[in-house]
């Protein structure tokens, strides 16, 4: 195994304090006592507090919007393009789970040139996301009658709300979650044609075994 970078330690380590003791209560001091630093080490990988909280949400949004850059890229189809960009959104959050937690926690803390940039690429997420359904709409692949922003919102708030609940040890892989994720919007905004579309069949899910669709025990 790979030993962690100081850096790297650092952030772990201000992940669980600011989730258990909240940002502003945690210190310099009280971070690099936990993960075994100095101050010099602290302040050699990062200028300040504020910029630790601002490299921290930064990871897991430069990593969507780099996810969803791709899959325009790389698929042809506005359906092939969203079901890649739902299953990276969805794996985001078991990559970086404590790091979304801590954005929603503390993301109000944030001075304001850190935080205009992290909207700066929110709002470059929200605009892919909302290109990619307008042009679903476009070629027919999604349900005309559906307005842009409420389908893009809608699907913003679904897989958000995903970090309260998801467990790495949970009855669901993370793909598995991403599945039935990808599975229930294509099937929300899809036209009958494109539905029935063989080149979109393998988005769709055939069956899972009884014991984990139904619910009993789930959150245990």
């Amino acid at each position: 195994m790979t030993k962690k970078s100081l850096r790297e330690r650092i952030i772990d380590t201000s992940l669980q304090l600011f989730e258990a003791h909240g940002f502003h209560r945690v210190t310099v001091d009280m971070i690099v006592k936990e993960c075994g630093a100095s101050k010099g080490g602290f302040y050699h990988n990062f200028k300040s507090k504020d910029e630790l909280l601002y490299i921290i949400h930064d990871q897991f949004i430069s990593y969507v919007l780099e996810k969803g850059q791709a899959a325009c890229e790389q698929w042809n189809t506005p359906t092939e393009r969203l079901h890649n960009i739902i299953k990276s959104f969805v794996t985001m959050i078991d990559l970086y789970k404590n790091e979304v937690t801590i954005f929603y926690q503390e993301s109000s803390y944030l001075p304001p040139e850190y935080f205009n940039n992290i909207e700066i690429k929110r709002d470059q997420y929200k605009n892919l996301m909302f290109q990619v359904i307008h042009d679903g709409i476009e070629c027919g692949e999604f349900r005309k009658e559906l307005p842009v922003p409420i389908i893009s919102m809608a699907i913003f708030g679904m897989i958000n709300w995903i970090y309260k609940w998801y467990q790495k040890n949970g009855r669901y892989t993370i793909d598995e979650i991403a599945d039935i994720y990808s599975d229930i919007i294509l099937h929300s905004i899809l036209t009958k044609a494109a539905s029935e579309n063989p080149k979109f069949s393998k988005f769709f899910l055939n069956s899972y075994p009884e014991e984990l669709r139904l619910g009993d025990n789930f959150f245990k």
